[in-house]
């Protein structure tokens, strides 16, 4: 292991997921909905920032400016070969933590997030980084923190534990990642298959195992296989954040805004009589089994008095990111399935079925005739942005301010998607992010952008492009093996892409 990385896998790269609770956008809504005073971001930053696309994204699609480090130099090459390509002046480093929040150079920030680093480094990480966010975070400003919590990972802490103590002393050590997870995973099974009391004490531990098998080795080496791993219940949690003087805000998941689809009756009546926040918290994530939690962190929190709240909500723009004919009116929560008030949810959709943005007030306008509250269309939209079906939208001016910083940067990614399919995001002013745009959709595009104009020429493109590096599709789970074949899937898949994805990226200004 090189010392630089203190322990944490450096030989494989990260996955190159988009994490769009980084959005300061987001952010926003969820302290309003809260009833807490946001800041205006203006400078943030992103400590560990992995591949780099949250960031690159952020800052090509929003005026905020940013900054950041990831450790690792490949991954910085990166974050800053996107950046570059975008126009954004973000400042993006490869330095350690120590290095990095050591800086003179660095603004103030308003905003300052952290997704999957606080339970992979040590102690002596931890507390660089609260004693940055201690010197370095606004009065007012916010964090977003995400980590591995207990009790959730009580049946998967001493399974982590068998693959990393297996991988130190029985593996080979010229042994690829890959192969030590292998491994690792292989020994499992053998210990599993002994019938230990702990595989009864944790009725769903062999589930739980047989999922591990199906994720990503990249992400399996960064989550199970540093020689730092914490999880930590929340108020332990909250004690480090403390000495930062933050309090917790609230959830970045939407959905857990929404008791109702995470609680019991009892169980909710009960966490109502809890005063303390920290315990209350505790006790919520014994109810659900928390496993990961994300949340906004405040340096400061005051609160909003109900006229403060509804007006600025009033004020919140939100567009549809789903193609509205392919929206089902049903939510997932902990306590299951639940069935979306179509008297809500339906005229709802409908009024954003063209994906232009709208203000809460102006769909309050709109929807006035069908009887619909504020508080139900305010937590419906919650609900949505949840599912992934809506979005926060910038201000007037800020989408068109950003527009050529986000075309460069998609131009450069739909290029790159003719060697790689690994990033699967393009960036909208119009959300200040990322959106979802898999590896065919992007060659569709790029094509577009040449000057063809229909979906048959499309797919000949991406065929082309996909033969000439002897890559072929799968249909039905069987690979295709005829160039007819193949373009006929493409041509599909071009038809669709036009019918429904198409005209969403035009509207959300990412073609």
């Amino acid at each position: 292991m090189n010392n630089w990385s203190e322990g944490y896998v450096a030989d494989i790269g990260y996955t190159y997921g988009y994490y769009p609770e980084l959005n300061p956008l987001r952010m926003r809504l969820a302290l309003l909905y809260s009833g807490l005073v946001c800041p205006e971001v203006r400078n943030a930053c992103e400590l560990g920032f992995g591949q780099g696309i949250s960031v690159a994204a952020h800052a090509a699609a929003s005026p905020v400016q940013w900054h950041g480090t990831d450790f690792n130099p490949e991954q910085a090459g990166l974050a800053q070969e996107l950046a570059r390509a975008s126009g954004a002046a973000a400042q993006l480093h490869d330095a350690s933590f120590a290095e990095f929040c050591a800086r003179q150079d660095l603004p103030d920030f308003d905003f300052i997030g952290l997704h999957g680093i606080w339970t992979w480094v040590n102690d002596g990480n931890r507390e660089v980084i609260v004693d940055f966010i201690r010197r370095k975070l606004k009065v007012g400003g916010v964090v977003y923190l995400s980590q591995n919590t207990l009790p959730g990972w009580s049946t998967l802490a001493p399974v982590r534990r068998l693959m990393t103590d297996h991988v130190a002393t029985a593996v080979a050590p010229g042994e690829s990642p890959a192969g030590r997870i292998d491994a690792a995973l292989a020994f499992v099974d053998k210990v599993l298959a002994t019938q230990p009391a702990f595989q009864a004490a944790h009725a769903d531990v062999l589930q739980r195992v047989a999922a591990l098998k199906t994720l990503d080795k990249s992400y399996l080496a960064h989550e199970y296989f540093n020689q730092a791993w914490q999880p930590m219940y929340f108020s332990e949690l909250a004690a480090w954040m403390a000495r930062a003087k933050l309090a917790h805000a609230c959830s970045a998941r939407y959905l857990d805004h929404i008791e109702a689809l995470n609680l019991a009756p009892a169980q909710h009546a009960l966490l109502g009589q809890i005063a303390d926040p920290t315990l209350r918290q505790t006790v919520r994530d014994f109810m659900v089994n928390q496993q990961f939690r994300k949340d906004y962190w405040i340096k400061g929190a005051r609160r909003l008095t109900p006229f403060e709240q509804s007006a600025q909500l009033r004020e919140q723009r939100v567009v549809l990111t789903a193609h509205r004919p392919d929206i089902t009116l049903q939510v997932n929560g902990i306590t299951g399935e639940a069935n979306l008030n179509p008297t809500i949810y339906a005229p709802l959709l409908d009024a954003l079925a063209d994906h232009r943005p709208r203000t809460l007030g102006e769909l309050e306008q709109d929807l006035a005739k069908r009887q619909i509250s504020f508080a139900q269309l305010a937590q419906a939209v919650m609900v949505l942005v949840g599912q992934g079906r809506l979005e926060p939208a910038a201000a007037k001016g800020e989408a068109q301010q950003a527009r050529q910083r986000t075309d460069a940067l998609n131009q450069h990614l739909t290029r790159r998607a003719c060697g790689s399919a690994d990033i699967t995001t393009l960036a909208s002013p119009l959300t200040g992010g990322g959106l979802t745009v898999l590896r065919a959709s992007q060659l569709f595009l790029l094509a577009r952008a040449q000057g063809q104009d229909d979906p048959q020429a499309w797919a000949r493109f991406a065929w082309n492009i996909l033969s000439a590096q002897g890559q072929t599709l799968m249909k039905d789970g069987k690979p295709l093996h005829t160039a007819a074949d193949n373009i006929a899937q493409l041509t599909v898949q071009a038809q669709a892409f036009a019918e429904k994805q198409l005209p969403l990226l035009k509207a959300l200004q990412v073609a």
